[in-house]
């Protein structure tokens, strides 16, 4: 299922969001000069410098530079379609979210559920040699926040060999997106790769999570605002 729009209209500007989608962009532009740099391996050293990589970090938990990627690898994308998929998803839900949260509040929020989305995905595959890269497990909190602020809006929505385009409330459409995502995961897990595919299923999941616990206890302390 592809989302299009939503009907949840953001008031304020969404500086933060916009200003993240800059920086994953210009990131992707620089990963891309190195890639036609001469010898070729300036980007996989680029690449191996910020990814995030579970083995490096269960083996050297004290290491300040394994522990930096767990922000920088949220600002790598592995391909023109990971990273559009992942820009498209933030405009469209993350707008909405940093609207209620504020934009200090929601810059915290993002940093924060990328990282705990990081720390699921070790856990889930400790000994995995691949490097991680990509703003999915914070989008992923971003998902789960709107899940809590915004339930009853509708998510118009591409979905092939049924109907083209289907307004899907946004609890529906949210809540089989995260089946979807543990249930890939437990499948990883059952293959013995927590990132089958090259997909971190398990940064999906508990960045969803993280996002729609860290959304309720916002709320109750009175840190989002109300339209």
């Amino acid at each position: 299922m592809l989302p299009l729009a939503d009907t949840a209209k953001q008031k304020g500007p969404a500086v933060v969001t916009k200003l993240v989608i800059v920086a994953c962009v210009a990131v992707f532009g620089w990963q891309a000069w190195l890639a036609y740099s001469p010898g070729g391996r300036a980007l996989a050293s680029f690449v191996d410098h910020h990814a995030l990589v579970a083995e490096r970090i269960v083996h050297h938990p004290l290491d300040e530079d394994q522990w930096r990627t767990v922000f920088t690898h949220l600002f790598l994308h592995g391909g023109v379609l990971h990273l559009l998929g992942n820009m498209w998803f933030l405009w469209l839900f993350g707008a909405n979210v940093e609207d209620r949260f504020g934009a200090f509040r929601f810059a915290v929020f993002y940093l924060l559920t990328g990282a705990f989305a990081a720390g699921v995905q070790v856990a889930a595959g400790p000994a995995s040699a691949l490097p991680m890269v990509g703003a999915s497990g914070a989008i992923s909190g971003v998902l789960g926040a709107y899940l809590i602020l915004f339930p009853t809006a509708l998510v118009w929505t591409l979905v092939p060999w049924v109907v083209p385009i289907l307004p899907v409330p946004a609890v529906v459409f949210l809540v089989l997106w995260f089946v979807m995502q543990a249930y890939n995961g437990v499948g990883s897990l059952v293959n013995g790769n927590a990132a089958e595919g090259g997909v971190a299923w398990w940064a999906h999941a508990g960045g969803f999570v993280a996002g729609a616990v860290l959304a309720l206890w916002a709320r109750g302390r009175g840190w989002v605002r109300r339209r």
